[in-house]
Protein backbone atom coordinates (compact mmCIF):
# COMPACT_ATOMS: atom_id res chain seq x y z
CA UNK A 1 0.00 0.00 0.00
CA UNK A 2 0.99 3.30 -1.05
CA UNK A 3 -0.14 6.92 -0.54
CA UNK A 4 -0.62 9.66 -3.66
CA UNK A 5 -1.90 13.14 -3.28
CA UNK A 6 -3.98 14.90 -5.68
CA UNK A 7 -3.61 18.60 -6.03
CA UNK A 8 -6.80 21.04 -6.88
CA UNK A 9 -5.01 24.43 -8.40
CA UNK A 10 -7.07 27.40 -10.08
CA UNK A 11 -4.83 27.80 -13.88
CA UNK A 12 -4.92 31.49 -14.72
CA UNK A 13 -2.66 33.13 -17.40
CA UNK A 14 0.61 33.65 -15.18
CA UNK A 15 2.65 30.47 -15.03
CA UNK A 16 4.72 32.19 -12.81
CA UNK A 17 1.81 31.73 -10.58
CA UNK A 18 0.33 28.69 -11.51
CA UNK A 19 4.14 26.90 -10.80
CA UNK A 20 3.88 28.64 -7.14
CA UNK A 21 0.18 27.09 -6.34
CA UNK A 22 2.08 23.61 -8.00
CA UNK A 23 4.87 23.30 -6.28
CA UNK A 24 3.70 24.20 -2.61
CA UNK A 25 1.17 20.93 -2.98
CA UNK A 26 4.55 19.24 -4.19
CA UNK A 27 6.03 20.31 -0.83
CA UNK A 28 3.13 19.25 1.23
CA UNK A 29 2.35 16.35 -0.44
CA UNK A 30 5.85 14.86 -0.04
CA UNK A 31 5.32 16.13 3.75
CA UNK A 32 2.06 13.77 3.99
CA UNK A 33 4.16 10.67 2.93
CA UNK A 34 3.06 9.92 -0.83
CA UNK A 35 4.96 8.66 -3.34
CA UNK A 36 3.20 10.81 -6.06
CA UNK A 37 1.50 13.78 -6.81
CA UNK A 38 -1.43 14.36 -9.27
CA UNK A 39 -2.35 17.55 -10.95
CA UNK A 40 -5.05 18.57 -13.08
CA UNK A 41 -5.11 19.21 -16.74
CA UNK A 42 -3.64 22.26 -17.90
CA UNK A 43 -1.65 23.24 -14.84
CA UNK A 44 0.89 25.25 -16.88
CA UNK A 45 -1.85 27.81 -17.49
CA UNK A 46 -5.08 28.47 -18.84
CA UNK A 47 -5.58 31.43 -21.19
CA UNK A 48 -8.08 34.27 -21.75
CA UNK A 49 -8.59 33.24 -25.37
CA UNK A 50 -7.42 30.71 -27.41
CA UNK A 51 -4.91 33.66 -29.12
CA UNK A 52 -3.60 33.88 -25.56
CA UNK A 53 -3.09 29.88 -24.69
CA UNK A 54 -1.14 30.10 -28.30
CA UNK A 55 1.52 32.86 -27.33
CA UNK A 56 1.92 30.96 -24.05
CA UNK A 57 2.88 27.31 -25.09
CA UNK A 58 6.44 26.35 -24.71
CA UNK A 59 8.19 23.41 -25.70
CA UNK A 60 8.61 20.62 -22.90
CA UNK A 61 11.98 21.27 -23.02
CA UNK A 62 12.55 24.79 -22.38
CA UNK A 63 9.27 25.55 -20.10
CA UNK A 64 10.07 27.19 -16.84
CA UNK A 65 6.90 25.65 -15.56
CA UNK A 66 8.26 21.97 -16.48
CA UNK A 67 11.55 22.61 -15.82
CA UNK A 68 10.18 24.41 -11.98
CA UNK A 69 8.68 21.20 -10.88
CA UNK A 70 11.58 18.92 -11.94
CA UNK A 71 13.32 20.82 -9.61
CA UNK A 72 10.68 20.32 -6.73
CA UNK A 73 10.16 16.71 -7.52
CA UNK A 74 13.72 15.97 -7.31
CA UNK A 75 14.19 18.11 -4.07
CA UNK A 76 11.50 16.42 -2.41
CA UNK A 77 12.00 12.82 -3.65
CA UNK A 78 8.34 12.60 -5.34
CA UNK A 79 7.25 11.62 -8.55
CA UNK A 80 4.53 14.25 -10.24
CA UNK A 81 2.13 13.72 -13.36
CA UNK A 82 0.74 16.79 -14.25
CA UNK A 83 -1.25 18.42 -17.49
CA UNK A 84 0.48 21.23 -19.69
CA UNK A 85 0.63 22.40 -22.96
CA UNK A 86 3.48 22.30 -25.71
CA UNK A 87 3.28 24.12 -29.46
CA UNK A 88 3.43 21.88 -32.33
CA UNK A 89 3.52 22.89 -36.30
CA UNK A 90 0.43 21.75 -38.39
CA UNK A 91 -0.31 21.47 -41.43
CA UNK A 92 -4.53 21.94 -42.65
CA UNK A 93 -6.10 19.21 -44.12
CA UNK A 94 -7.80 19.46 -47.52
CA UNK A 95 -11.39 19.53 -47.39
CA UNK A 96 -11.69 20.31 -44.18
CA UNK A 97 -15.19 21.27 -44.41
CA UNK A 98 -15.95 17.45 -45.14
CA UNK A 99 -13.78 16.19 -42.46
CA UNK A 100 -14.29 15.60 -38.49
CA UNK A 101 -13.50 18.92 -37.26
CA UNK A 102 -11.30 17.68 -34.74
CA UNK A 103 -8.50 16.06 -36.93
CA UNK A 104 -8.98 19.17 -39.29
CA UNK A 105 -4.71 19.52 -39.45
CA UNK A 106 -1.94 17.08 -38.95
CA UNK A 107 0.89 17.38 -37.00
CA UNK A 108 4.13 18.30 -38.88
CA UNK A 109 6.28 18.74 -35.66
CA UNK A 110 6.90 20.11 -32.17
CA UNK A 111 7.52 23.84 -32.12
CA UNK A 112 10.91 24.78 -30.87
CA UNK A 113 12.51 21.01 -32.14
CA UNK A 114 11.74 21.66 -36.14
CA UNK A 115 14.01 22.94 -38.49
CA UNK A 116 13.14 26.74 -39.89
CA UNK A 117 10.69 26.45 -42.70
CA UNK A 118 8.86 29.24 -44.80
CA UNK A 119 6.22 26.98 -45.43
CA UNK A 120 2.95 29.48 -45.49
CA UNK A 121 0.49 26.51 -45.25
CA UNK A 122 1.44 25.24 -41.66
CA UNK A 123 0.29 27.01 -38.57
CA UNK A 124 0.81 26.29 -34.95
CA UNK A 125 -1.79 24.69 -32.91
CA UNK A 126 -1.40 23.17 -29.09
CA UNK A 127 -1.17 19.71 -27.66
CA UNK A 128 -3.03 18.77 -24.54
CA UNK A 129 -0.44 16.77 -23.09
CA UNK A 130 0.31 15.09 -19.12
CA UNK A 131 3.86 14.08 -18.35
CA UNK A 132 5.38 12.00 -15.36
CA UNK A 133 8.16 13.53 -13.64
CA UNK A 134 9.85 10.78 -12.16
CA UNK A 135 11.25 10.76 -8.07
CA UNK A 136 14.60 12.03 -9.14
CA UNK A 137 12.98 14.98 -11.38
CA UNK A 138 13.67 13.58 -14.58
CA UNK A 139 10.83 12.84 -17.50
CA UNK A 140 9.70 9.24 -17.89
CA UNK A 141 11.02 8.84 -21.71
CA UNK A 142 7.91 7.56 -22.88
CA UNK A 143 5.25 8.90 -20.40
CA UNK A 144 3.94 11.86 -22.58
CA UNK A 145 0.42 11.37 -24.04
CA UNK A 146 -1.51 13.88 -26.08
CA UNK A 147 -5.25 13.91 -24.84
CA UNK A 148 -7.35 11.97 -28.05
CA UNK A 149 -10.88 13.43 -27.63
CA UNK A 150 -11.03 16.88 -27.72
CA UNK A 151 -13.70 19.09 -25.82
CA UNK A 152 -16.22 21.12 -28.28
CA UNK A 153 -19.28 21.78 -26.37
CA UNK A 154 -21.21 24.87 -25.85
CA UNK A 155 -18.96 28.16 -26.66
CA UNK A 156 -15.49 25.80 -26.01
CA UNK A 157 -13.91 25.02 -29.10
CA UNK A 158 -11.16 23.34 -28.16
CA UNK A 159 -10.23 21.56 -31.16
CA UNK A 160 -10.03 24.98 -32.74
CA UNK A 161 -6.45 25.64 -31.48
CA UNK A 162 -5.39 22.30 -30.07
CA UNK A 163 -4.28 19.14 -32.44
CA UNK A 164 -5.36 15.54 -31.21
CA UNK A 165 -3.20 13.14 -30.36
CA UNK A 166 -2.50 10.64 -31.89
CA UNK A 167 -2.16 7.17 -29.59
CA UNK A 168 -2.68 5.88 -26.49
CA UNK A 169 0.80 5.35 -24.66
CA UNK A 170 1.84 2.16 -22.08
CA UNK A 171 1.11 1.93 -18.68
CA UNK A 172 3.57 4.02 -17.24
CA UNK A 173 5.38 2.83 -13.89
CA UNK A 174 5.22 4.66 -10.69
CA UNK A 175 5.88 3.84 -7.20
CA UNK A 176 1.95 3.49 -6.90
CA UNK A 177 1.46 1.03 -9.85
CA UNK A 178 1.36 1.61 -13.37
CA UNK A 179 -0.79 4.43 -14.66
CA UNK A 180 -2.83 4.40 -17.92
CA UNK A 181 -2.85 7.97 -18.81
CA UNK A 182 -5.82 9.94 -20.58
CA UNK A 183 -7.14 13.57 -19.84
CA UNK A 184 -10.82 15.05 -19.60
CA UNK A 185 -12.99 14.42 -22.15
CA UNK A 186 -11.23 11.01 -23.10
CA UNK A 187 -13.34 10.33 -19.39
CA UNK A 188 -16.37 9.77 -21.87
CA UNK A 189 -14.75 7.50 -24.31
CA UNK A 190 -14.85 3.70 -22.41
CA UNK A 191 -12.75 2.00 -24.90
CA UNK A 192 -9.36 3.36 -24.26
CA UNK A 193 -9.61 2.78 -20.30
CA UNK A 194 -10.79 -0.94 -21.68
CA UNK A 195 -7.43 -1.11 -23.63
CA UNK A 196 -5.36 0.08 -20.96
CA UNK A 197 -6.56 -1.90 -18.40
CA UNK A 198 -6.88 -5.14 -20.41
CA UNK A 199 -3.88 -5.23 -22.98
CA UNK A 200 -1.20 -6.46 -21.09
CA UNK A 201 2.25 -4.71 -22.47
CA UNK A 202 5.53 -5.40 -21.35
CA UNK A 203 4.89 -4.21 -18.16
CA UNK A 204 1.06 -5.35 -17.81
CA UNK A 205 -1.64 -3.38 -17.81
CA UNK A 206 -2.65 -0.62 -16.01
CA UNK A 207 -3.92 -0.72 -12.64
CA UNK A 208 -4.55 3.17 -12.33
CA UNK A 209 -6.40 5.65 -14.69
CA UNK A 210 -5.86 8.50 -14.76
CA UNK A 211 -8.05 11.63 -16.26
CA UNK A 212 -6.30 15.16 -15.03
CA UNK A 213 -9.19 17.63 -16.07
CA UNK A 214 -10.66 20.63 -15.94
CA UNK A 215 -14.85 19.97 -16.23
CA UNK A 216 -17.05 22.75 -16.74
CA UNK A 217 -19.90 23.23 -14.10
CA UNK A 218 -23.13 22.03 -16.68
CA UNK A 219 -21.47 18.55 -17.42
CA UNK A 220 -19.39 18.17 -13.74
CA UNK A 221 -22.68 18.71 -11.91
CA UNK A 222 -24.35 15.90 -14.70
CA UNK A 223 -21.78 12.98 -15.12
CA UNK A 224 -18.44 13.92 -13.06
CA UNK A 225 -19.04 11.52 -10.53
CA UNK A 226 -20.80 9.04 -12.25
CA UNK A 227 -18.46 8.43 -15.40
CA UNK A 228 -15.60 8.42 -13.32
CA UNK A 229 -17.54 5.57 -11.01
CA UNK A 230 -18.43 4.03 -14.59
CA UNK A 231 -14.68 3.94 -16.31
CA UNK A 232 -13.37 2.35 -12.38
CA UNK A 233 -16.20 -0.07 -11.95
CA UNK A 234 -15.84 -1.31 -15.92
CA UNK A 235 -12.29 -1.50 -15.97
CA UNK A 236 -11.86 -2.84 -12.02
CA UNK A 237 -9.15 -0.55 -11.68
CA UNK A 238 -8.61 2.34 -9.54
CA UNK A 239 -9.31 5.98 -10.75
CA UNK A 240 -7.55 9.47 -10.09
CA UNK A 241 -9.26 12.35 -11.31
CA UNK A 242 -7.16 15.65 -10.18
CA UNK A 243 -9.47 18.78 -11.12
CA UNK A 244 -9.49 22.30 -11.83
CA UNK A 245 -11.55 24.46 -9.30
CA UNK A 246 -13.17 27.61 -9.58
CA UNK A 247 -12.94 31.03 -11.92
CA UNK A 248 -9.85 31.47 -13.95
CA UNK A 249 -8.44 34.79 -14.49
CA UNK A 250 -11.00 36.80 -12.86
CA UNK A 251 -9.18 39.63 -12.50
CA UNK A 252 -9.37 40.00 -16.79
CA UNK A 253 -13.15 40.67 -16.71
CA UNK A 254 -14.75 43.71 -15.71
CA UNK A 255 -18.06 42.95 -13.45
CA UNK A 256 -19.79 44.86 -15.96
CA UNK A 257 -19.08 42.49 -18.83
CA UNK A 258 -21.50 40.35 -20.82
CA UNK A 259 -18.71 37.57 -20.61
CA UNK A 260 -18.06 35.70 -17.63
CA UNK A 261 -14.88 34.16 -16.89
CA UNK A 262 -14.47 30.43 -17.38
CA UNK A 263 -15.07 28.34 -14.13
CA UNK A 264 -13.92 24.67 -13.40
CA UNK A 265 -15.97 22.20 -11.64
CA UNK A 266 -13.16 21.05 -9.54
CA UNK A 267 -14.18 17.99 -6.67
CA UNK A 268 -11.06 16.15 -7.61
CA UNK A 269 -11.71 12.10 -7.09
CA UNK A 270 -9.98 8.71 -6.45
CA UNK A 271 -12.59 6.11 -7.24
CA UNK A 272 -11.59 2.35 -6.14
CA UNK A 273 -11.92 -0.90 -8.57
CA UNK A 274 -15.04 -1.55 -7.06
CA UNK A 275 -16.80 1.83 -7.35
CA UNK A 276 -16.38 3.46 -4.25
CA UNK A 277 -15.64 6.48 -4.17
CA UNK A 278 -12.70 6.87 -1.56
CA UNK A 279 -11.06 10.70 -2.38
CA UNK A 280 -13.63 13.70 -2.99
CA UNK A 281 -12.20 17.03 -2.55
CA UNK A 282 -14.25 20.49 -2.51
CA UNK A 283 -15.38 22.41 -5.33
CA UNK A 284 -18.23 24.03 -7.53
CA UNK A 285 -20.84 24.99 -4.58
CA UNK A 286 -24.06 22.92 -5.05
CA UNK A 287 -26.11 26.52 -5.01
CA UNK A 288 -23.55 28.48 -7.18
CA UNK A 289 -26.43 30.02 -9.90
CA UNK A 290 -23.76 31.01 -12.35
CA UNK A 291 -23.67 34.54 -11.38
CA UNK A 292 -21.09 35.50 -9.37
CA UNK A 293 -17.72 33.78 -10.24
CA UNK A 294 -15.87 34.96 -7.17
CA UNK A 295 -17.88 33.42 -5.03
CA UNK A 296 -18.08 29.76 -7.49
CA UNK A 297 -16.24 27.69 -5.64
CA UNK A 298 -16.53 26.29 -2.18
CA UNK A 299 -13.66 28.06 0.63
CA UNK A 300 -10.50 25.81 0.45
CA UNK A 301 -11.04 24.40 -2.62
CA UNK A 302 -8.44 26.00 -4.96
CA UNK A 303 -5.10 24.74 -3.21
CA UNK A 304 -6.65 21.67 -1.66
CA UNK A 305 -4.34 18.82 -1.30
CA UNK A 306 -6.16 15.47 -0.92
CA UNK A 307 -4.20 11.83 0.51
CA UNK A 308 -5.71 8.41 -0.24
CA UNK A 309 -4.01 5.13 0.17
CA UNK A 310 -3.51 3.18 -3.08
CA UNK A 311 -3.68 -0.80 -2.23
CA UNK A 312 -2.35 -3.13 -5.54
CA UNK A 313 -3.86 -6.49 -3.30
CA UNK A 314 -7.14 -4.72 -3.20
CA UNK A 315 -6.69 -4.47 -7.15
CA UNK A 316 -5.79 -7.72 -7.53
CA UNK A 317 -8.87 -9.25 -4.98
CA UNK A 318 -11.52 -7.50 -7.59
CA UNK A 319 -10.53 -8.94 -10.20
CA UNK A 320 -9.92 -12.25 -8.98
CA UNK A 321 -13.29 -12.65 -7.17
CA UNK A 322 -15.32 -11.20 -10.42
CA UNK A 323 -13.43 -12.08 -13.14
CA UNK A 324 -14.71 -10.54 -16.27
CA UNK A 325 -14.06 -12.91 -19.29
CA UNK A 326 -14.85 -10.76 -22.59
CA UNK A 327 -16.42 -11.91 -25.77
CA UNK A 328 -16.41 -8.93 -27.73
Amino acid sequence: MAKAAVGQICSSNSMTANLAQCVKLVGQAASAGAKILFLPEASDYLGTSAQESLSLARPVASSPFVTGLQTAAAKHSIGVHVGIHVPVTVKPIDNASTANPVLSSIPQSEAGNASKTTNTDTTTKLYNRTIYITPTGTLHSSGSYDKLHLFDYASLRESASTQAGSRLIAPIPSPIGRLGSLICFDLRFPEPALHLTTHSGEGGPAQILLYPSAFTVPTGRAHWEVLLRSRAIETQSYVIAAAQVGAHNIDAYSPSSEKKPRVSYGHSMVVDPWGRVILKMKGVRPDWDGEDSSDAAEPGAVGELGIVDIDLEEWGRVREKMPLIRRT
